[in-house]
């Protein structure tokens, strides 16, 4: 049964968010049994000649792409082709995670990021080695930084074996399983070894399998953007100079926004990252694994592979869980799946509300902008809003609840803890007890996170909630230390793990 929703409210809401954003566009669709709730697009997708945006503009992903790569094991699983728990080997035999017997790393291990691999460098390697038309000083340093082109799965599958990731004591994270860090190149391997048990390509797969079934007609993975621009071009009813295509934008060092249309090319990470799509079509996608696999009550995909990327076998409370290829996590007695993605020109979110009894109805919601290094969470989260009857401006965190106890023994976090992915970065964190400060009244745990002054406020057990220093109520990012021999030897910043460094 159809319900209905306050469509006006929820249009000025998004039109009243969007105007503070100042991003250059969104692309909003909302799709339930029904149909399509909403859509709508907002600002524009180039400047020149300055064009509008709607639900068919064509956006990149970038990691919202990982869960069609699960999505397609899972389909194979389901036909007895792979298993995910098949040892990594078993379809690469050079795969090796330096200290792991080759034997215990799995499929499911790279899917759920718990492989072991520490934050590693190939993909920003890859994007600079291969993105030839992208000139400044971030790819000057990564060509200069990188021991080869970076253009196939090979190249990365011996950086991993190899264990030298360019920092003194940054190693293998510990035993499969042990512990979750998100690894680009986990997924760039399992998009290969569909490649191996389809007898076709991801790309062929996907098309067959995936997006011809749910009538994507405006999706395609597609590596440098070569194949979209036809796609485009047969699909666009409006003549549109650039047939619907969103142009790329972000901020230069003076803040000024800037636009361009040239893709992050990336060849071995094409299932981690490099499907282009419509929120339209999106909204098809997520409202089918909503739904158990069907669309227009026909059963595309089947109900098992769905169980299997996000069912049972995973936890489910307020805080998300990563499963295969996407988050879960319950909010107002409802299950979420969703995943974002950002690359250069990219910023996404998109997800559903898992469908199942008569009473919990599926729906899809999709946010899509074209300007990196943005957060297009909120709006997600206000469409949700609606979809639960919850008040638009509810507000929605994923990380740890701070309480009203210190963390007894604050010495042993601190040190230099350090993530290598692109150009390395550390996290500093100090402790100063409020005696004798002239900054701080009570004994505080402060660093230097990325740039951002940040205090730690405690949350139970090893858990904490960074917040910037300069605005005490704003959050940066959870994070939760592991501690070995007296010291912590390893801090999760959100979905990284970064590793002490001691001199």
């Amino acid at each position: 049964m159809s319900r209905t929703f306050d469509i006006e409210a929820l249009d000025k809401q998004l039109e009243k968010m969007f105007d503070e954003s100042r991003f250059p566009n969104i692309s909003v669709a909302i799709r339930g049994p029904e149909g399509m709730i909403y859509k709508r697009g907002f600002g524009r997708r180039r400047l020149d000649p300055e064009l509008p945006v709607d639900e068919n503009t064509i956006y990149g992903i970038a990691s919202m792409s990982k869960s069609f790569t699960t999505l397609a094991l899972a389909i194979l699983q389901t036909e007895g082709k792979v298993n995910f728990d098949d040892p990594v080997a078993k379809h690469f035999p050079d795969f090796r995670v330096p200290g792991i017997p080759k034997s215990a790393v799995t499929l499911r291990h790279l899917a759920m990021h718990t492989a072991g691999i520490p934050p590693i460098q190939p993909l920003e390697w890859s994007i600079a080695m291969n993105s030839t038309e992208r000139e400044n000083e971030w790819s000057h340093k990564m060509r200069e930084a990188s021991p080869n082109k970076m253009d196939t799965i090979e190249d990365i599958i011996d950086y991993i074996a190899a264990g030298d990731y360019m920092v003194p004591g940054y190693t293998t994270l510990g035993w499969p399983g042990e512990y979750m860090s998100y690894s680009n190149e986990g997924y760039a391997i399992l998009s290969y070894v569909v490649d191996k048990v389809a007898g076709m390509t991801l790309e062929e797969f996907l098309k067959e399998r995936v997006f011809g079934p749910l009538e994507m007609n405006r999706t395609v993975l597609d590596v440098d953007g070569s194949e979209i621009r036809e796609i485009a071009k047969e699909t666009d009813e409006t003549n549109s100079p650039d047939h619907n295509i969103a142009a790329l934008f972000e901020k230069d060092e003076k803040s000024k926004l800037v636009w361009d249309d040239n893709y992050s090319i990336l060849p071995p990470f094409r299932g981690c990252a490099c499907v282009k799509s419509t929120a339209e079509d999106m909204s098809h996608y997520y409202l089918a694994l909503a739904d158990g696999g069907k669309w227009n009550g026909k059963q595309v995909i089947p109900a098992e592979a769905i169980e299997l990327m996000v069912g049972a076998a995973f936890p489910l409370n307020y805080i998300r869980h990563y499963c295969l290829g996407l988050n879960k996590r319950s909010m107002a007695g409802r299950i979420i799946c969703d995943h974002s993605g950002g690359l250069h020109g990219v910023s996404t979110q998109g997800g559903f509300i898992m469908g199942g009894s008569a009473d919990d109805t599926p729906y899809s919601v999709v946010v899509l902008c074209s300007q990196g290094d943005v957060e297009p969470e909120d709006f997600n989260w206000t469409c949700y809003n609606m979809i639960l009857g919850l008040s638009l401006e509810t507000k929605h965190y994923t990380g740890w609840v701070p309480v009203e106890e210190e963390f007894s023994d604050p010495e042993m976090l601190v040190g230099d803890y350090v993530v290598a992915e692109g150009e390395t970065q550390h996290f500093i964190l100090s402790y100063d007890n409020g005696g004798d400060s002239k900054k701080y009244q009570v004994p505080t745990l402060h660093g230097d996170f990325r740039g951002t002054d940040v205090i730690l406020k405690y949350c139970g057990g090893t858990r904490f909630e960074a917040f910037k220093e300069s605005n005490p109520e704003e959050r940066v990012y959870p994070m939760e230390f592991f501690i070995k021999d007296g010291k912590a030897i390893k801090v999760k910043c959100g979905s990284r793990i970064y590793q002490r460094i001691d001199e």
